[in-house]
């Protein structure tokens, strides 16, 4: 625990306990870099659509 003037200012912890304490969650690629065998894996998600508009400049 870490103080200012004698009061408990703030606390140091791992990234791993950060992460238990607050709930945390893996995203979808960083869960996928962290696979030994990430580089074997294929994803090839469809495009998506998108509508092309005229702007007036």
């Amino acid at each position: 625990m870490i103080t200012d003037r004698g009061r408990p200012s703030h606390v140091l912890l791992t990234v791993e306990d950060w992460r238990a304490l607050t709930g945390a969650r893996t995203g979808l690629a960083q869960a996928l870099r962290m696979r030994p065998d990430a580089e074997d894996v294929e994803f090839h998600p469809p495009r998506a659509p998108l509508a092309e508009r005229e702007v007036d400049l």
